[in-house]
């Protein structure tokens, strides 16, 4: 059973299941999504960025970067369509970071892990040297 939730667009209060807004709200993005989709199917608009989709059919550019990320509307079909990166801002068609991005990440957590391994190391010395007993002449 789902839970009970505010909508995330119009705050109206609802059953939180598969989908994540309200029946009106869900209905309103079904609009939309055949609007953009009809214009996108016709043979010389499939080629159109997102600026271009939002002129022709008025949909918001943030709904139809949502149908793009959910992967209703696929760069396969229509290869102008991508949105920001959530780091740097470049365009991708995929996921949620571009490339670049994801390989300075993965570098950054291979560096960090190399930190750590020093600092372990480190303070398993200076616990040898803490445990070693001296005796003075």
């Amino acid at each position: 059973m789902g839970d009970l939730a505010n909508c995330p667009q119009c705050g109206a209060l609802f059953v939180k299941g598969a989908i994540q807004v309200c029946r009106d709200c869900y209905k309103k993005e079904e609009a939309a999504f055949r609007t953009v989709y009809d214009f996108l199917k016709q043979r010389k608009n499939r080629q159109a960025n997102i600026p271009q989709i939002v002129e022709a059919t008025g949909v918001e550019e943030e709904v139809i970067m949502k149908f793009v990320k959910e992967k209703r509307l696929r760069p396969s079909q229509f290869p102008n369509l991508s949105y920001p990166c959530e780091k740097c801002g470049a365009s991708i068609n995929d996921g949620i970071i571009c490339e670049k991005c994801a390989d300075e990440i993965t570098s950054d957590l291979q560096k960090q892990e190399e930190i750590d391994a020093l600092s372990q190391r480190n303070k398993e010395q200076e616990a040898k040297k803490a445990r070693t007993y001296y005796k003075f002449r």
